[in-house]
């Protein structure tokens, strides 16, 4: 009847479950981030405005948004590729008809007018002519998107 002390009963935790939950958190994680920031080209220099604001808080979060990077040449840079006018506005096309399916998907319908929810956030290189910015509204008016914002730099 003798027990031999080399002989424990050692009880390690299994960390296999333990890390199946961190690596689908990260997984999680990752695919929620916002990437918003990646529609803003940085080669766009803005213009120099004495009475730009941030847009409201209530502003942002609660409305989509389409971001139109305008080079100085009067190209629309989308996706990195910088797009002549008649592209442009295929383009601006394909995007209306996409919100018109995510619409159409959760039961929304377009105003009475034909307007679509969604804000048309216009970067603009301050080099850039007026006609080809007034070209994309142009286009972008005639597809359905009536709300718009323009940003600039704050001159102050």
């Amino acid at each position: 009847m003798s027990a031999s002390m080399s002989s424990e009963v050692k009880a390690e935790p299994n960390l296999t479950p333990l890390l199946d939950v961190v690596f689908q958190l990260i997984t999680f994680f990752m695919l929620v981030i916002n990437f918003s920031q990646d529609n803003f080209d940085q080669s766009v220099r803005l213009p120099v405005a004495g009475t730009a604001r941030p847009a409201e808080e209530g502003e942002k979060a609660n409305e989509d948004h389409l971001v139109l990077n305008v080079d100085r040449d009067g190209k629309l840079l989308f996706n990195g590729v910088a797009q002549p006018l008649h592209t442009a506005i295929e383009t601006i096309k394909r995007e209306s008809q996409l919100v018109k399916l995510n619409l159409k998907a959760a039961g929304l319908k377009p105003d009475a007018n034909g307007g679509l929810p969604t804000m048309v956030i216009l970067r603009a290189d301050k080099d850039a002519s007026c006609s080809s910015v007034y070209s994309l509204i142009t286009a972008c008016q005639s597809n359905g998107f009536f709300k718009f914002a323009m940003k600039a730099m704050n001159g102050q």
